[in-house]
C-alpha cells in the first residue's frame, strides 16, 4: 500500500491526544471519586506534566546521538521526542514530589487508560507524519506493509501500536471494574507499554547498543524498577484467592 504523508497533522494529532486523554481522566475521576485532596492530586499533575515534558526531550535527544551531533541548537529544536521517555520521566517525578509531600498512597490508576486511549491518538499523528517522524518499521513483504513514499513497504508500527493500546486500554478498564490494590492498574499498564515497546522495536531501524535500542534499554530499566511492585501485586493476588476460596 503506497501512502501520501501529511507531516502537517502531526501536531494536530498531538494536541488532540492531550485534549482527549485529559477528558477522558476527568470523567473517570467523577465517575470513581478520588482518594486524594484537590491540591495533591493537582500537584500530582503538575509533576507528572513537567517530568513527561523533561523525560521525553532528555530521551529523544539521547536516542539522536548517534545520528546528530548534539548541540545547544539542536536542543532547541523541535522533534526529538519518545514516549517512553515521557513516561518514565513522569513516573519519576511524581514519586520525587510524594516523597517530599509526604503522600504515600498510589496515585496514577485514574491515568492509565487515559494514556493509552491519549498515545493511541498521537499516534495516528505518526502514522500521516510518515518517514519524517521516525517511528515507521523495517521493510517487510507482508500484504499489508506501507509505502511512506521511499517505495519500500515496511510495518506500519504505528498501527500495530495502536491496535495494542486500545486492547490495553479494554482490559485496564475491565480490571478497573474489579476489586483490585491500590496503583495496581497504572503499574500493571506501565508495565504492558514499556515491555510492548521492548519486542515492537525490535522491527524500528533504530541504532542498537549491545544487541538493544536506547529505547529498548530504557524500557527495561522501568521494567526492573516496576518488578518488586508487580511480583507483590501477584503474591497479594494470590492471598486474597486462596482467602475467598
Amino acid at each position: 500500500m503506497t501512502f501520501i504523508p501529511h507531516p502537517g497533522l502531526h501536531p494536530v494529532f498531538e494536541a488532540l491526544a492531550y485534549a482527549v486523554g485529559f477528558a477522558i481522566y476527568r470523567r473517570s475521576r467523577r465517575r470513581s471519586g478520588d482518594f486524594l485532596p484537590e491540591d495533591h492530586r493537582w500537584l500530582v499533575i503538575a509533576a507528572a506534566s513537567i517530568g513527561a515534558l523533561l523525560g521525553l526531550r532528555l530521551l529523544g535527544l539521547l536516542e539522536e546521538i548517534p545520528m546528530t551531533q548534539l548541540t545547544w541548537r539542536n536542543v532547541l529544536l523541535p522533534g526529538g521526542k519518545t514516549i517512553v521517555g515521557g513516561l518514565l520521566g513522569g513516573w519519576v517525578a511524581v514519586e520525587i514530589a510524594k516523597r517530599l509531600k509526604h503522600i504515600h498512597s498510589r496515585t496514577g490508576d485514574l491515568f492509565a487508560v487515559p494514556l493509552c486511549l491519549g498515545i493511541a491518538i498521537g499516534r495516528i499523528g505518526c502514522f500521516l507524519a510518515g518517514l519524517a517522524d521516525d517511528t515507521f518499521g523495517t521493510p517487510t513483504s507482508l500484504p499489508w506493509g506501507v509505502d511512506f513514499g521511499d517505495g519500500i513497504p515496511r510495518h506500519p508500527t504505528q498501527l500495530y501500536e495502536i491496535l495494542f493500546l486500545i486492547f490495553l486500554a479494554l482490559a485496564l478498564n475491565r480490571y478497573d471494574r474489579h476489586p483490585h490494590p491500590q496503583g495496581s492498574t497504572f503499574r500493571l499498564s506501565l508495565a504492558a507499554y514499556l515491555a510492548w515497546r521492548v519486542l515492537i522495536d525490535f522491527i524500528k531501524p533504530q541504532p542498537v547498543h549491545y544487541g538493544l535500542n536506547l529505547i529498548q534499554w530504557a524500557c527495561i530499566g522501568g521494567l526492573l524498577a516496576l518488578a518488586p511492585s508487580i511480583l507483590e501485586l501477584f503474591r497479594r493476588q494470590q492471598i486474597s484467592v486462596r482467602s475467598t476460596s
